[in-house]
């Protein structure tokens, strides 16, 4: 019985890493209007734009924020601490950041209409939109996401509950995601869009490697492997 309830925690887990992770990709194409120059005009000419982008980010927030829940009876186990830790930066700290960026875009597609329409101050108008432009592109979502991330793999590659490839692959491509967040922060964002997606393609990479042998393997538990010797 507790073999079935590991396992299917696992492959619930990595389910959620896939939707989750798909959503993010999904969300990208949509999102990157707002990197325009005339990021308003863009903004007014196609407006569902970032409201697709929005709604997939909080896809993505969401089934992320889930996935502690079925993650943290098993890393309770090992160090309740770490479980605790993860916990409150994946699921309370990035959701909240996430649901932030999403009304953000909201409002910047609001903004978009109203200065195509004419109908309000267009100096107020860029203003607002450089602002909460400046929310949407912060980096603390990076470097939340990455503490998370860091704290899972780490409890992964210390108490082998996955193979110590996959955990140090992920420990490596959040360093590499930290590094994006840090550039952007001290304003290399622009021109940045194709080296960032360089250095943050190997955690999404990771994620699906890892999501995929949670489906078909799940945990490397001391009751899976009682139960198989």
């Amino acid at each position: 019985m507790r073999e079935f309830n590991y396992l299917k925690n696992a492959r619930i887990i990595g389910i959620l890493y896939i939707i989750g992770t798909a959503a993010g990709i999904l969300s990208v194409p949509f999102i990157s209007i707002k990197n325009s120059p005339d990021y308003l005009i863009e903004i007014a000419g196609n407006p569902n734009a970032l409201i697709i982008g929005a709604i997939l980010e909080l896809v993505m927030g969401f089934a992320l924020a889930m996935i502690p829940a079925f993650m943290f009876p098993i890393l309770k186990k090992y160090n309740e601490v770490l479980g605790v830790g993860y916990i409150i930066f994946r699921s309370a700290l990035e959701t909240c950041t996430y649901i932030i960026q999403a009304v953000c875009m909201l409002a910047l597609s609001l903004l978009g209409a109203a200065y195509a329409a004419g109908t309000l101050d267009a100096v107020q108008l860029i203003g607002a939109g450089a602002s909460l432009r400046a929310i949407t592109d912060s980096s603390v979502n990076v470097f939340v996401f990455s503490t998370g991330a860091l704290i899972l793999y780490s409890a992964f590659y210390i108490y082998r509950l996955i193979p110590r490839w996959i955990s140090g692959f992920g420990i490596i491509a959040v360093f590499l995601h930290i590094a994006s967040g840090v550039l952007v922060l001290f304003g290399f964002q622009e021109n940045f869009d194709k080296g960032s997606l360089i250095m943050n393609l190997p955690i999404a990479v990771q994620e699906m490697i890892m999501a995929v042998w949670l489906i078909i393997k799940g945990f490397r538990t001391a009751e899976t492997k009682q139960c198989s010797e």
